[in-house]
C-alpha cells in the first residue's frame, strides 16, 4: 500500500547528539527564563526561513524501504536558471543510471519545480507548522544545548493524530539555532480510513554555516497496518552534504 513518502510528509534530522553532562533539569529552570527561550527558538526559525537555500549546491543521498521494496539514489543540485540543468542523477539503486533513467529523472524534477512542489529544491522544513512555540517547555539543559518539548499536529497525518504526537527539539546554545527536531507518536492513530499507525518517528537534523541554516538529514520510520491484513512498514532517509554557496557575495 503506497503511503505518503518522507518528502511528501515534509512538504509544507533525529540522531543522537553528544551532550556534555547535564547540569540542570526542568525542575531547576525558573519560569522567568521560558519567554527568553521561546524568543530564541523563534529567532532560529526566522533565520532558517531567511536562508536562501536555492543559492546553495549540495549532494543528497536518498534511501527508502517500503515493505521490503528498497530504492536509493544519489543526486546533485546546483543553482541554474535553466531548470533542466539544476539536477544531476549520479546513482540509482546502486548503479550508474541509464540515459533513459536520467532523462526521466530530469523531466520529473522540472515538472515538480514548475508546480512549485519540488520537495528536493524546497528541502526546507516548515518549522512553524511543526513547532508550537506557545507550548514549548524546557526539559533539560547542558553547557551546549537546551532540550525542549512541544505539542505537535501534522495536518497530513489526519485529525486522529491530534494529541497523539510528541515533539522535542535540541537548541544549540553556542551557535543559537535548532540543530535537531524529533516527532514520535505516543499512541496508535489512523491517518485515513482502515489504516492504523502503531509506530511513527519523524526527525530532522540541521547545520549552521555562517548565517545559513541547512538540512543535514531527514528521517521517517512508520509501521502499522492497512485494512487489517496489509502491513505498513516504511523507512525513508535523505542525507544532505557538500554544501557550497553559489550566490552573490554579501
Amino acid at each position: 500500500m503506497k503511503y505518503p513518502s518522507l518528502s511528501q510528509l515534509l512538504w509544507f534530522v533525529s540522531l543522537p547528539f553528544l551532550f556534555s553532562p547535564i547540569e540542570s533539569n526542568a525542575n531547576d529552570l525558573t519560569d522567568k527564563n521560558l519567554p527568553l527561550f521561546k524568543k530564541q527558538v523563534e529567532a532560529s526559525i526566522k533565520q532558517f526561513e531567511d536562508t536562501d537555500r536555492e543559492r546553495w549546491s549540495f549532494k543528497v543521498v536518498r534511501y527508502e524501504n517500503e515493505e521490503g521494496d528498497v530504492t536509493s539514489s544519489t543526486e546533485i543540485y546546483k543553482p541554474n536558471p535553466d531548470k533542466s540543468k539544476q539536477w544531476s542523477l549520479i546513482e540509482l539503486n546502486g548503479k550508474k543510471p541509464t540515459p533513459k533513467q536520467i532523462k526521466r529523472f530530469v523531466k520529473k524534477k522540472v515538472k515538480a519545480s514548475e508546480k512549485k512542489s519540488d520537495e528536493s529544491t524546497n528541502y526546507s522544513v516548515r518549522l512553524r507548522e511543526i513547532i508550537d512555540i506557545d507550548s514549548l517547555t524546557v526539559t533539560q539543559e547542558s553547557d551546549t544545548h537546551k532540550i525542549m518539548s512541544f505539542n505537535v499536529f501534522l495536518e497530513r497525518l489526519g485529525d486522529d493524530a491530534k494529541g497523539k504526537l510528541d515533539g522535542s527539539l535540541t537548541f544549540n546554545k553556542n551557535q543559537q539555532f535548532i540543530d535537531s527536531i524529533t516527532i514520535t507518536n505516543n499512541s496508535e492513530f489512523s491517518p485515513m480510513l482502515t489504516a492504523s499507525i502503531t509506530d511513527f518517528s519523524l526527525s530532522f537534523k540541521f547545520i549552521k554555516m555562517d548565517s545559513a541554516i541547512l538540512p543535514v538529514e531527514n528521517t521517517m520510520d512508520m509501521k502499522g497496518s492497512f485494512a487489517f491484513f496489509t502491513d505498513i512498514e516504511e523507512t525513508s532517509v535523505d542525507r544532505f552534504s557538500e554544501f557550497l554557496y553559489m550566490g552573490p557575495e554579501d
